[in-house]
């Protein structure tokens, strides 16, 4: 993996802990992304890895510590945070798209509400990405009437339409069929091979160990190990690592 200039740092985290009541989920996260990585984050269910995205993204007010993009602390006052969630967009799970909007109505509002673009450039710039994910044939319709898979996918339009410079993805197809996986997977492999910088919360392994360049094992609310896929997989240092990896490969 090339180590990145200092310079490239989009988002650095420093001695994250995020409490919910006497529950410490997350405790003295040190994490740090330069541009054009991929992350993917892995661990068992519980250890904290969705909270540390949520807390990424401000969905939840980390309880000490600090995140920085481009050096400039996001829980300041005053700071423009509907503005710093476009530049670090967010895929959720659950799709969370809008039920009773339209797929290209659901791209679009982003762009008007946020990014105040008129109506037919946010058309245009929705239409773009919808295509971009193969979802151009199914702009009328309402997600009821779509697959989980193309429910997904048009998230990761939406998201992209606001043209962010990071892309969190919160188990991005842990809601899905495993035959709608695969349709998700490549949209992501698409964007890994444009550069796009992303942190992937996942469960597939396979895109842990071959589409990501950096992969973070966490356990406990703990960053236990933190490196390059082909050694978190190929020689764990970790007793922990080694036995969460061992449910997913024959060592």
């Amino acid at each position: 993996m090339d180590q990145k200039k200092t310079g490239d740092v989009l988002l650095q985290v420093s001695h994250l802990s995020k409490s919910f009541g006497n529950n410490l989920v997350l405790k003295d996260i040190d994490f740090s992304v330069s541009k054009g990585d991929v992350t993917s984050v892995i661990g068992s269910s519980g250890s904290g890895k969705s909270t540390l995205l949520r807390c990424i993204n401000l969905l939840e007010v980390p309880t000490s510590g600090q995140i920085l993009f481009h050096g400039s602390s996001i829980t300041a006052r005053g700071y423009n945070v509907p503005a710093y969630r476009a530049k670090v967009g967010m895929v959720f799970q659950s799709f969370n798209l809008f039920a009773n909007m339209t797929v290209l109505e659901n791209c679009m509002i982003g762009l008007r509400k946020v990014m105040r673009q008129d109506k037919a450039t946010a058309e245009e710039t929705a239409r773009m990405y919808l295509d971009k994910v193969g979802m151009a044939p199914y702009i009328n319709a309402k997600p009821r009437q779509i697959s989980g898979g193309q429910k997904q996918r048009v998230a990761i339009a939406r998201a992209l339409a606001m043209e962010p410079e990071v892309l969190l993805f919160d188990e991005p197809t842990s809601a899905l069929d495993p035959q709608m996986v695969g349709e998700v997977l490549d949209v992501m492999k698409a964007l890994v091979k444009e550069g796009l910088t992303m942190i992937v919360v996942t469960h597939e392994m396979a895109f842990a160990r071959d589409v990501s360049s950096r992969t973070v094992f966490m356990k406990d609310g703990i960053i236990w190990e933190d490196g390059a896929p082909s050694q978190i997989f190929g020689h764990p240092q970790k007793t922990e690592t080694q036995e969460f990896l061992s449910r997913f490969f024959d060592r």
